[in-house]
C-alpha cells in the first residue's frame, strides 16, 4: 500500500471510528496497532461481502422459492433452516478447540469462504440443471456443506476480529457492515421484484452464482489482514465438556426449563420458509411476490431489532412471551384465511410480505430474548458451558424438527403452519413460567 493510500485509509478509519490517533489500542496486541486501519477495513469489507453473501443464499426465504421452482418435495424445505442453524451450531463445538491451538487463524475463515463460494456455486449449476427430488437432495447436499463453511467462518471470525480491531471499535466496524448490507439486501430485493424479468429459474441460479462471486472476492480482502501470532495453549476440548456435562439438565432446574422452552421456541425459526412457500403456491408464476419479501425481511432486522433489545433489557423472558405468542397468532389467522378458500386476499404479494414482515420481527424478537435470557440466568463460570450445552441440543433438535415438512406433502402447506403456530402459542406458555432473571 502506498503512503499516500495509508494515509488515506487511516485518515477515514479515524473519521469513522472518531478517533483522533488509529494508533490507540485496547485489548489487541501490542504490534497489531499500526495496522488496524488497514484491518479495520480489510475486516468491514470481508464481512460485508459474506452478510449480503448470506442473504442470497437464505434457507429461511431464497432456497425455500428455489426448491418451489425447481419443483421438489414440500418435505425438502422443512429441512432447510434446521440443516442451516445446526451445520453452524455443531461443528463449533470442536472448530473453536482446535482453533485455540492455531498461533494465526484467518487461514480458518479463508477455508470456511471457500468452501461456501463453491458449494454456492454448484448450488447454481444445480438450479440450472436439474429439477424435481434430485434438485432438492442435490441443494440440500451443498446446504450442509455450506452450513459447515459458514461454521469455520463464524468460530474463527470472532477470534480475528478480536485480535486486530480495538476494544470499542468492533461495535462500529459490524454496525456499518450490518447498515451497507441491509441496504445491498433492500436494492436485490427491488431488482426481483420489478426487473428481474420472467426467467424465475435463470435469475435464481445467478443470484447464487453472484452469491458465490462475493464469497470469493470476500477471501481477497480477509486474507489482507495483517493478523499477529496468538497463544496456542489453554482450552480444553469443548465438545468433550460439553458431553460430559450434560448431566446439568437433571441437577440445574433452570436451564433444564429453558432448554425446553428454547426448543418450543424453535418452532417460530422453522416457521419462515413455510410462509415462502405458501406466498409462491398462491401468487404469480415467477418471480412475483419474492422480492418483496426479500423486502420485507431486510425492513424487519433493521427497524425491530432496537425495540427488542431496549426491551429484553426490561425483560428478557417478556420478549419471549410476546415475541412467541404473537407468532403463533399470526399463524392461527393465516391458516384460517387460506382456509377460507373464496376470501380475495389469498392471491395478493403484498399480504404474504406484509405477514412475512411481521414473523421475521417476531422471529428476531426469539432470537434476542432467548440469548439475553442466557446470558442473564448464567454466572461467570456457568456461561460457557450453558452455551456450549444448549446449543448441542438445540442443534440436535433442530435437525428434529425438519421432519415436520413431511406435513405439508401429507396434508397441506398451511397445516404445518397450524402446527407449528399451536407450539409457538405453547412456547408462550412455558416462558411465561420462567422466573424472571434481568431485573434485580
Amino acid at each position: 500500500m502506498s503512503q499516500r493510500n495509508k494515509d488515506l485509509t487511516t485518515s477515514l478509519h479515524d473519521l469513522i471510528t472518531g478517533d483522533e490517533d488509529a494508533r490507540v489500542c485496547k485489548d489487541i496486541p501490542e504490534s497489531a496497532c499500526n495496522d488496524q486501519p488497514r484491518n479495520f477495513f480489510s475486516y468491514l469489507i470481508a464481512n460485508l461481502l459474506g452478510k449480503i453473501a448470506d442473504e442470497i443464499a437464505s434457507a429461511r426465504l431464497i432456497l425455500p422459492w428455489l426448491l418451489a421452482s425447481v419443483g421438489a418435495p414440500a418435505a425438502f424445505t422443512g429441512f432447510l433452516v434446521p440443516i442451516r442453524e445446526a451445520g453452524v451450531l455443531l461443528p463449533q463445538l470442536v472448530v473453536a478447540a482446535i482453533i485455540r491451538r492455531m498461533a494465526i487463524r484467518k487461514t480458518v475463515w479463508l477455508l470456511g469462504a471457500g468452501l461456501s463460494g463453491v458449494a454456492l456455486a454448484l448450488m447454481a449449476v444445480a438450479t440450472g440443471g436439474l429439477s424435481g427430488t434430485v434438485a432438492g437432495w442435490a441443494i440440500l447436499g451443498l446446504l450442509i456443506v455450506f452450513s459447515l463453511a459458514r461454521g469455520l467462518c463464524s468460530v474463527s471470525a470472532k477470534d480475528v476480529l478480536g485480535k486486530t480491531v480495538s476494544k470499542g471499535k468492533r461495535g462500529t466496524l459490524m454496525g456499518w457492515s450490518a447498515g451497507i448490507s441491509g441496504l445491498a439486501v433492500l436494492a436485490i430485493g427491488v431488482y426481483v421484484e420489478w426487473f428481474a424479468g420472467d426467467a424465475p429459474l435463470a435469475v435464481l441460479a445467478w443470484l447464487l452464482a453472484g452469491g458465490a462471486v462475493l464469497w470469493f472476492i470476500a477471501m481477497g480482502f480477509f486474507a489482507a489482514i495483517r493478523e499477529q501470532p496468538g497463544a496456542t495453549e489453554g482450552g480444553g476440548d469443548a465438545l468433550s465438556v460439553a458431553l460430559q456435562s450434560f448431566g446439568m439438565l437433571k441437577t440445574d432446574v433452570l436451564f433444564r426449563r429453558f432448554v425446553i422452552c428454547r426448543a418450543l421456541l424453535l418452532s417460530v425459526a422453522l416457521a419462515p420458509p413455510f410462509y415462502v412457500l405458501l406466498a409462491q403456491q398462491n401468487t404469480a408464476e415467477g418471480l412475483v411476490g419474492l422480492g418483496m419479501l426479500i423486502i420485507a425481511s431486510g425492513i424487519a432486522g433493521s427497524l425491530s431489532s432496537p425495540v427488542w433489545g431496549r426491551l429484553s433489557d426490561y425483560s428478557s423472558r417478556l420478549v419471549m412471551v410476546l415475541a412467541a405468542l404473537a407468532a403463533g397468532i399470526q399463524g392461527i389467522l393465516l391458516y384460517a384465511l387460506v382456509a377460507a378458500t373464496d376470501s380475495p386476499w389469498i392471491g395478493s404479494a403484498w399480504l404474504y410480505a406484509g405477514l412475512f414482515l411481521t414473523l421475521s420481527v417476531f422471529h428476531g424478537g426469539v432470537r434476542l430474548g432467548r440469548k439475553v435470557y442466557l446470558v442473564d440466568m448464567a454466572t461467570a463460570d456457568t456461561r460457557a458451558i450453558y452455551v456450549a450445552l444448549s446449543n448441542t441440543l438445540i442443534g440436535i433438535a433442530m435437525l428434529a424438527g425438519g421432519a415436520i415438512g413431511v406435513l405439508a406433502d401429507i396434508i397441506s402447506v398451511q397445516a404445518v403452519i397450524l402446527v407449528l403456530a399451536l407450539l409457538s402459542l405453547l412456547a408462550a406458555f412455558w416462558a411465561w413460567w420462567l422466573p424472571e432473571v434481568t431485573r434485580d
